[in-house]
């Protein structure tokens, strides 16, 4: 297992397919290209690969803000349904947290929807801890 940042777009529909397990809004095509627009605004994608398998996928923004300084934002993670609990998910975090420090950065952050329990507990044993409570209109 090693992680990669997807540095063209000859693995974006491998790693798309993933993605669609936690974006199921989309369909393959509508994600790719959603995924490319937002490359062009600083959106990169990490993901752990073993051999031909794509075994977990994160895409995520580096940024700077007044509260939290210099960050990394994880907007979309997920593990390939078909390899959870495999390590994959524990490895890119580990991955993320050796980025940050890479890239001067201060802290790590993501949101998680409040149903994902599985994820939660997750988050909290790779050390996250819950710093806020997020708030959204969503009908605009």
């Amino acid at each position: 297992m090693q992680v990669h940042l997807l540095q063209s777009n000859l693995e974006l529909g491998k790693v798309a397919e993933v993605l669609l397990q936690l974006r199921p809004q989309y369909d393959l095509q509508g994600l790719k290209a959603q995924i490319e627009k937002q490359q062009e605004a600083s959106y990169q994608i990490a993901y752990v690969k073993q051999g031909e398998e794509i075994l977990c996928v994160a895409g995520f923004v580096v940024g700077e803000k007044l509260a939290w300084g210099k960050y990394i934002y994880i907007d979309d993670l997920v593990t390939n349904e078909a390899t959870r609990s495999t390590g994959a998910g524990s490895l890119i975090i580990n991955w993320f947290k050796q980025y940050a420090k890479e890239m001067g950065c201060q802290q790590l952050h993501l949101d998680s929807g409040v149903q994902r329990f599985s994820a939660h507990r997750f988050y909290l044993r790779e050390r996250f801890d819950i710093g806020s409570h997020h708030f959204s209109i969503t009908d605009i």
